[in-house]
């Protein structure tokens, strides 16, 4: 018999932090229509492939609130103390509410706003682009929960040939016991623009069972470049963080997205990257240092819909103690995009014996003259490595350590800004320490 959720486990009510009479008709319909089909959905079960190797006991969620009001002034102070010094905005949100925001260098014409302001200032062009996305890669009943609450997060449209050289930042508190948080990004970059956004994820206290249902629409119009970050460094003790990524790419465009993960104790990332347009491009990257009983658990889907796109898909896991690891990914070539060009790599560095890391792979093409490859490795660092560094004066833990931060380093150091890719090597180096 498949195992079923009640959705009392999860709320009693949809999650709803304002009245909403303000919000456009059509978004007051989405929530209400989600709410049902969150009421009617039972959640994951053992016999969907897409939660395969998955431990369904973390999926399983109770007792759930909307995060409550709390002073905010500390976390105030930690995201103005930790962030890349060059920034074209940045906005502070705790316990899914507001409390900060101020500009940096936004060029003059971008549209860079709270997501429910947003709705209400701009509720046409929202709506043309807000959870768009008809694929799923298992996490229905999280994306309809999600579309149910009151949402925190950033509305950003980028108008035509504007170039934000700056990153806009986003941090995201939470606490309290089984408090919950709704993220939402949209980012619209019109043709020939170029803009970027980190979205920061972080618990208030390190000791509470928080949640963040996160949702991410990206959508690159003609020949522009658009890159998002999401950094998580939640509690590892109790938090969970569930985040549904939606790329679309049009023609000549190019989209950079990345899921940096170094806490909470259970993840689900889904990323689905469409490449819809002739020469759309999209680069998928993720770093992840799990540790303890940590699980991260992350599906992709690459869909090439035109002739002449490409993907490159890297995911490189550094895992200790216990911890374990979950990749599963599909390339898909529709029929007719010929000349397609993508790849597909997950790479895993076990810390310790007790540690896993499972990986799926996959291919599915429908078109000709097409060059794709995917693959998976495993292993530990060779004693050869370590002689080699420590031949030069450099202790085996030392030289562990650097060869584990190089090797996550990797994958951020594709991404693009400098004082963006610093704060993140950083962080990854900090977390490696507190390891030690």
């Amino acid at each position: 018999m498949a195992e079923k959720q009640s959705t009392d486990q999860w709320f009693a009510s949809a999650p709803l932090t304002d009245s909403g009479d303000s919000f456009p008709e059509w978004y007051q319909q989405l929530q209400a229509s989600s709410w049902k089909q969150f009421c009617e959905n039972s959640g994951p079960t053992r016999l969907d492939q897409n939660w395969r190797f998955a431990d369904l006991k973390k999926a399983r969620l109770s007792g759930l609130v909307t995060a409550p009001v709390v002073d905010p002034e500390s976390s105030i102070k930690r995201a103005l103390n930790n962030r890349p010094e060059a920034y074209a905005a940045h906005f502070v949100f705790v316990n899914n509410r507001l409390v900060h925001s101020e500009s940096g260098s936004l060029p003059d014409g971008v549209v860079c706003l709270p997501i429910n302001e947003a709705l209400v200032k701009h509720p046409d062009l929202v709506q043309a682009y807000f959870l768009k996305e008809e694929g799923c890669l298992g996490g229905s009943k999280f994306r309809q929960i999600h579309a149910a609450a009151t949402l925190s997060g950033v509305f950003v449209h980028v108008p035509r040939g504007v170039v934000c050289k700056d990153p806009i930042l986003v941090n995201h508190f939470v606490g309290g016991e089984a408090s919950t948080i709704f993220p939402h990004t949209l980012v619209v970059a019109e043709d020939n623009t170029s803009v970027s956004v980190m979205d920061t994820f972080q618990s208030i206290q390190e000791n509470e069972g928080t949640f963040a249902f996160g949702n991410v629409d990206l959508h690159a119009n003609n020949g522009a470049k658009l890159q998002y970050v999401a950094f998580q460094d939640m509690s590892d003790l109790s938090a969970k963080h569930v985040q549904m990524n939606s790329s679309k790419a049009g023609r000549d465009s190019a989209i950079k997205s990345a899921f940096v993960n170094l806490g909470a104790a259970w993840v689900r990332n889904e990323s689905i990257n469409h490449m819809s347009g002739t020469g759309a491009d999209c680069q998928i990257y993720s770093a992840n240092l799990a540790s303890g009983i940590q699980e991260y658990d992350q599906r992709t889907l690459q869909v090439h819909e035109a002739q002449h796109t490409t993907s490159d898909l890297l995911f490189k896991n550094a895992i200790y103690d216990e911890a374990r690891t979950i990749f599963s990914g599909l390339i898909q070539v529709l029929p007719g995009s010929h000349h397609t060009d993508s790849y597909q790599t997950c790479r895993n560095l076990l810390g310790s014996k007790t540690a896993e890391a499972n990986a799926m792979p996959g291919l599915e093409i429908d078109a000709d003259q097409v060059k794709c490859s995917h693959g998976s490795t495993s292993g530990q660092i060779s004693d050869e490595e370590i002689f080699y560094l420590q031949a030069r004066g450099i202790t085996a833990e030392d030289a562990r350590r650097i060869i584990s931060l190089g090797f996550l380093n990797e994958t951020v150091s594709r991404l693009d800004g400098d004082n963006l890719k610093e704060f993140l090597f950083s962080r990854v180096e900090r977390k490696f320490a507190s390891l030690a």
